[in-house]
C-alpha cells in the first residue's frame, strides 16, 4: 500500500505493480486500465431486513481487555444469525462508519476466494487470472489500509475453508462470520464467539404482534411457545397462516396433529418469506449430514434420532453410553468414547447443546420433529425401543433416586408421546410401567393415575382387553387410585379386574393373587380392617401353597396381615406376627435388605402402640443408623424413619426433641421429595403439633 503524506499519495515501489493509492473519495490506479473506485465501496449484496425484524443486542458490551477484531455468530440454523449480521452491516453502511463493506456467502472455500478476488479487482484495479493470488492481494490491502472496513462471511460451513483466508486483525477493520459450527478453531486470534439463541418471549411476541395484528396476545404467546421461540419457524408459520387465511388457533391445531409432518405446516419452497433459503423441515439437513460425516462417521445421526424422541430440555448424557445404545449404534459408536465424540459433533454443528455440569443434552423441539419426520416406520420402531431400553438401563431399580427420577420421568413421558403405539407392540414396554410407578413412588398419586388411565386406554385399543399387559395396566391403576384417597373406586376397579383375571389366568396365577392383595388392602382402607385381615389370611394360605413360604409375595402378605391385625385392634398379635416375620426375613434376605428394615420399622410401631414408646424410640434409632448407612441420608425410607423417630420421641414425652427433629427433617424432605409430597406435608403438620405441645410443656 502507499503511504500518505499531507493528504497526498506518496509513490512507492508497489505502485509500479499496479497497486492503487487513495486521495479523497477516488481510488487512483496508476497503471491498470480499470475505472477508479469511488468511496465508500460495497462488494456483494447485503440481505434486506426481515419484515418485522426484532433488534437484539447479541454482541454485548465490548471487553477493553480483549477487543475483538472478529465476531463469530454461532448457533442453531434458524435463530437469525444472518439477519443479525445484515442489521450490523446496514447500520455500519448507513451510518457511514465504514469505507468498505464486503458481504460474501461462505458456504465453500472457493466462494470466499472468488469474493476476495472480486474485491481485489474493484479496489486494486488489477485483473488477475489467478483468484487465489488476487485474494492474497485483497488480504494484504486489508492489513495495511487505513480505510475503515467490514467483511461479513455468511454461513460458513467448515472452519477449514477459511484457512489462510481470515481477514487480518487491524485497528481499522471488523470481521463478522455466521456459522452453525462451534469448533474451537473458530475462536482465538482476536475472534470472539457469540452464541445466538432463540427469541426471548418478548421478542417473539413483538414479532408476532407485528405480523398477526388481529390476534390477541395470549394466543400469540401460545403460538410462540409451540414453536419454541425459533425465529425462522415464527416467520414461516406466520407466512403459512396468512397465505391460507388461518387464525392462530387453527394453525395450532394443525401443529398439534402428529399425523402432519413439518413440511405440511410451513410454506412450500417457492413461497418462503424474507429470502429464506429453506423451509423449517429442511433447514438442518445439511448440518446433520455434516455431523454424520465427522469421525466417528455414521454415528451422529442415530444419536440425534434417539434424542429426537426424548425430552428436549434435558436428555441424560449417560443414556448415549448405555450398553443398549452402544449395541444399537453402528460399529463406529460401539464404545463410550466414540458415542461421546458423536454427541460433540452434533454440538459442533449447533444441533444440540450439552450442559456438562448437569450431564444433560438439549435439542430444539423442531429439530426433534424434523428428525422424527425423516424416520421410516421400521427404523422408527427400532429407535423407539432402543430409547426405551436405554431408559430402563438407567432407571434406579429398587429405590427411587429423586435427583434422577424427575429427569427419567420427563424423558419417558416424551418417549411415550412420540413413540406412541411402537411402545405397545409386540407388547407394552416396561418403561411405561416404570414411569407410572415412579410417579406414584414420589408421591404424585394423581399423576400416576392419569398415566395408567392413558396406558389402560392404549392397551385396550392396541392389545385388546384380555392381553396380560392390559390387565397389568389395570392392576397398577387400581393400586395407584387408592393412593389418591379413592379407596372405594380402587376397590371397584380391583373387583372387576379380579373377575377378568380369574377368567383369563385362573385362580392360582400370581397376577390373580396380586389383584386379591389390592382388593384386601382397599377393604381395610374403606373402614373394614378386620375384613382386610381376614382377606389377607386367606391370601396368605394360597400364596404359601402356590409360591412357597419364602417367596417375596408371600412374605409381603404376612406383613400386610400383621398390619391390618394391628389396625383392627390386635396389637399384641400384630407385634408377634412382625417379630416372626422379622426372624424369617433376617434368615432369608439378610439384615440389610429393604424388606427386613421395613419389618423392623413396623415392629417398632406396634411396640409403641402397645404402650412402649421408649422401646419404639430405641428400635427406630438403630434402624435410622442402618438405613443411613445402607441407603444414604436422602433416601425416602431414611427420611420416613426420621419422621417415625420424631413421632415416638414426642409420644415418649419429649416434645421439644420431637419438634427439633421435625424442624431438621422438613427442609430435607422439601429438597429431596418436594414441598407438595404427602410426606413433606405430613411433617409440616406434625411439626406444628409438636411445637404447640412443646410450648404447652413450658
Amino acid at each position: 500500500m502507499s503511504s500518505v503524506d499531507g493528504g497526498r499519495p506518496v509513490m512507492d515501489a508497489r505502485q509500479a505493480q499496479g497497486v492503487q493509492v487513495g486521495d479523497g473519495n477516488v481510488q487512483h490506479n496508476y497503471f491498470a486500465g480499470r475505472a477508479a473506485v469511488a468511496w465508500p465501496h460495497r462488494v456483494g449484496v447485503v440481505p434486506a431486513p426481515a419484515d418485522g425484524y426484532q433488534a437484539r443486542d447479541v454482541f454485548g458490551e465490548p471487553d477493553p481487555r480483549r477487543p475483538a477484531a472478529a465476531y463469530v455468530l454461532t448457533g442453531l440454523g434458524g435463530v437469525g444469525k444472518t439477519q443479525l449480521a445484515a442489521a450490523y452491516a446496514h447500520r455500519a453502511w448507513t451510518g457511514q462508519t465504514v469505507d468498505l463493506l464486503v458481504w460474501l456467502t461462505a458456504t465453500a472455500r472457493q466462494a470466499v476466494v472468488a469474493g476476495y478476488a472480486q474485491a481485489a479487482g474493484d479496489l486494486l484495479a488489477v485483473e488477475d487470472g489467478d483468484q487465489e493470488q488476487a485474494a492474497g492481494r485483497f488480504l494484504a490491502w486489508l492489513a495495511t489500509t487505513d480505510r475503515r472496513w467490514l467483511v461479513v462471511l455468511d454461513d460458513l460451513r467448515a472452519p477449514a475453508d477459511l484457512a489462510g483466508l481470515w481477514p487480518p486483525a487491524t485497528g481499522s477493520g471488523t470481521v463478522l462470520v455466521t456459522t452453525r459450527r462451534r469448533d474451537t478453531a473458530l475462536a482465538g486470534a482476536g475472534r470472539r464467539l457469540v452464541d445466538v439463541g432463540l427469541f426471548t418471549p418478548g421478542e417473539a411476541a413483538g414479532y408476532l404482534r407485528y405480523k398477526l395484528t388481529h390476534e390477541p396476545p395470549d394466543r400469540l404467546a401460545r403460538l410462540a411457545a409451540d414453536l419454541a421461540h425459533l425465529p425462522l419457524a415464527l416467520a414461516q408459520a406466520t407466512a403459512y397462516i396468512l397465505d391460507r387465511g388461518l387464525d392462530v388457533a387453527g394453525y395450532r391445531r394443525r401443529l398439534a396433529d402428529r399425523r402432519r409432518s413439518l413440511a405440511q405446516l410451513f410454506p412450500e419452497p417457492d413461497a418462503l418469506p424474507d429470502e429464506h433459503r429453506a423451509a423449517v423441515d429442511a433447514t438442518w439437513s445439511l448440518s446433520v449430514e455434516a455431523a454424520d460425516r465427522l469421525d466417528p462417521a455414521g454415528v451422529a445421526r442415530p444419536i440425534l434420532e434417539l434424542a429426537a424422541l426424548l425430552d428436549p430440555n434435558g436428555v441424560p448424557m449417560d443414556l448415549f453410553t448405555t450398553t443398549v445404545v452402544r449395541a444399537y449404534l453402528p460399529a463406529g459408536g460401539a464404545d463410550a468414547e466414540a458415542a461421546g465424540d458423536a454427541v460433540r459433533n452434533l454440538q459442533r454443528l449447533s444441533l444440540v447443546t450439552v450442559d456438562p455440569a448437569a450431564g444433560r443434552l438439549r435439542v430444539h423441539a423442531l429439530v426433534q420433529r424434523a428428525t422424527r419426520d425423516r424416520c421410516g416406520p421400521q427404523r422408527r420402531h427400532a429407535v423407539v425401543h432402543a430409547a426405551a431400553d436405554a431408559l430402563m438401563e438407567l432407571w434406579p431399580g429398587s429405590a427411587e433416586r429423586q435427583a434422577d427420577g424427575h429427569v427419567l420421568r420427563a424423558n419417558a413421558a416424551a418417549l411415550y408421546h412420540h413413540g406412541g403405539d411402537d411402545l405397545l407392540t409386540p407388547t407394552a414396554h416396561g418403561v411405561l410401567f416404570r414411569a407410572g410407578e415412579s410417579l406414584g413412588d414420589t408421591g404424585q398419586a394423581a399423576a400416576a393415575v392419569a398415566h395408567f388411565t392413558q396406558l389402560v386406554t392404549d392397551c385396550l385399543r392396541v392389545l385388546g382387553p384380555d392381553h396380560p399387559d392390559t390387565l397389568a395396566a389395570r392392576s397398577h391403576l387400581a393400586w395407584r387410585r387408592r393412593e389418591t384417597g379413592d379407596a372405594a373406586g380402587a376397590a371397584q376397579d380391583a373387583q372387576l379386574l379380579l373377575g377378568d383375571r380369574l377368567r383369563v389366568l385362573g385362580p392360582d396365577h400370581p397376577d390373580t393373587l396380586t389383584t386379591r392383595n389390592t382388593l384386601a388392602y382397599c377393604r381395610g382402607e374403606t373402614g373394614d380392617p378386620a375384613g382386610a385381615a381376614a382377606a389377607f389370611a386367606e391370601l396368605l394360605a394360597d400364596r404359601s401353597r402356590v409360591l412357597g413360604p419364602e417367596h417375596p409375595d408371600t412374605m409381603h402378605t404376612r406383613s400386610n396381615l400383621a398390619w391390618w391385625r394391628g389396625e383392627a385392634g390386635d396389637l399384641p398379635g400384630a407385634a408377634q406376627a412382625a417379630e416372626q416375620l422379622l426372624a424369617d426375613r433376617l434368615r432369608v434376605l439378610g439384615p440389610d435388605h429393604p424388606d427386613t428394615m421395613a419389618t423392623r420399622g413396623n415392629l417398632a410401631r406396634w411396640r409403641g402402640l402397645a404402650g412402649d414408646p421408649a422401646g419404639a424410640v430405641t428400635a427406630l434409632r438403630r434402624l435410622l443408623t442402618d438405613r443411613s448407612r445402607i441407603l444414604g441420608p436422602d433416601h425416602p425410607d431414611t427420611l420416613v424413619t426420621r419422621g417415625q423417630l420424631a413421632h415416638w420421641l414426642g409420644r415418649a414425652g419429649d416434645a421439644a426433641t420431637a419438634a427439633a427433629a421435625l424442624a431438621a427433617l422438613l427442609p430435607d424432605q422439601r429438597r429431596v421429595l418436594g414441598p407438595g409430597h404427602p410426606a413433606t406435608v405430613s411433617t409440616r403438620d406434625a411439626l406444628a403439633r409438636w411445637q404447640e405441645a412443646r410450648d404447652a410443656q413450658h
